[in-house]
């Protein structure tokens, strides 16, 4: 498309550039000439390094069929002799991303030493450029190099030859070094590369912390997108309720298993039963979503304060009209209804949410 266009499109008045590299538009400046000098090395081999362990742990989420909303416990990485930067970056600042692509609770690289209680080295000769130096003796080479245990192959590739029948094999050019996941338990899936240098195993165990974890997860999407729907900014503050089947509350039980991470998502806010929801709530917008393969009815409501159970209808009626943000915690206000004077207590008779009365009154155990 030409720039003209576009400019027109928008208001026009960008001129062609007076300087090189100056415009008040993009659209007429030239894609910047590529300079090999200011490639960051180790970032590419970083950055290289965890997208082979992005990959490899989809593939394994694959082969147990374990949708990337439910969380998994541990993700195992062996690599083959990484450089120092690597492991300062998948340990470091690239962690919490590899963790969040594959919705992990915890990374664990393996050290060198303690790789051969999860995977097995083997090495393979090169039978084309070993035929010719060994001839009949070729065989018997084989035989010893592909039947090294672990600590035999990790010596050779760690001496980078290996001399054997009145020959030399190099390590490097002459064989073909393999990780194979060996670590037993049924609750372990594995990846490796083609090439072998890199393996990746995750604890596959969906246990009821887990699947409260998954299901805890698709709820806070379905609020983020009824937030979305609804037009609302981040800033704006909203009580949030859902509504089950209360034979089965996995909802529940889910929110109560997990309420740091919604406070941590909405800036202290928990989901709550609407069983809780006082009857002058605003609703802001409702709908009906499937969290782990239920029905639920989520909604947003305006903030609100909650009176306490037993409070009079006077005392009430005039919380109804209480807006959370224009009153103080702790604070008493007084008031008359039909020349009675009257008093209610912020902590006492009413709270400030929902959410603050439950947790006061020990109404709700798990917050």
């Amino acid at each position: 498309m030409q720039p003209s266009y576009p400019e027109h499109v928008n208001g026009g008045g960008a001129q062609n550039p007076v300087k090189p590299g100056k415009s008040d538009s993009i659209h007429y400046l030239a894609l910047p000439t590529y300079d090999p000098s200011r490639l960051n090395e180790n970032a590419v081999e970083a950055m290289e390094k965890l997208q082979t362990i992005v990959e490899l742990g989809r593939n394994v989420r694959e082969k147990r069929l374990i949708n990337l909303k439910t969380p998994v416990k541990n993700v195992v990485v062996i690599l083959r002799n990484p450089s120092q930067n690597v492991i300062d970056s998948v340990t470091g600042p690239l962690k919490g991303y590899i963790l969040s692509e594959l919705n992990a609770w915890e990374l664990t690289i393996v050290p060198r030493e303690s790789e051969h209680e999860w995977v097995t080295l083997s090495l393979t000769p090169d039978f084309k450029k070993l035929g010719k130096k060994f001839g009949s003796k070729m065989k018997t080479v084989a035989a010893t190099i592909k039947s090294m245990s672990h600590a035999e192959a990790v010596g050779v590739l760690e001496k980078g030859h290996l001399d054997i029948e009145g020959g030399t094999v190099d390590a490097l050019t002459e064989m073909v070094s393999k990780l194979s996941f060996s670590k037993e338990g049924e609750q372990w899936e594995s990846a490796s590369t083609q090439e072998g240098d890199a393996v990746v195993a995750i604890d596959c165990t969906q246990d009821d912390a887990i699947l409260a974890a998954g299901r805890a997860r698709e709820l806070i999407n379905a609020i983020q997108q009824l937030r979305k729907n609804a037009g609302l900014d981040l800033k704006d503050k909203v009580e949030a309720f859902f509504l089950e089947n209360e034979t089965d509350p996995i909802i529940e039980a889910a929110v109560s298993e997990n309420v740091e991470v919604f406070r941590s998502k909405f800036k202290g806010s928990v989901p709550l039963p609407k069983r809780y929801a006082p009857k002058w709530s605003v609703e802001i917008c409702s709908e009906n979503v499937e969290v782990a393969g239920s029905k639920v009815q989520v909604t947003l409501c305006r903030p609100a304060v909650a009176a306490r159970e037993g409070l009079p209808d006077e005392q009430t009626i005039f919380l109804s009209t209480l807006q959370p943000y224009s009153v103080e915690t702790g604070a008493e206000l007084s008031f008359s209804v039909d020349g009675k004077d009257l008093k209610v207590k912020e902590g006492v008779d009413f709270w400030l949410s929902t959410a603050s009365k439950l947790a006061a009154t020990k109404t709700v155990v798990w917050l």
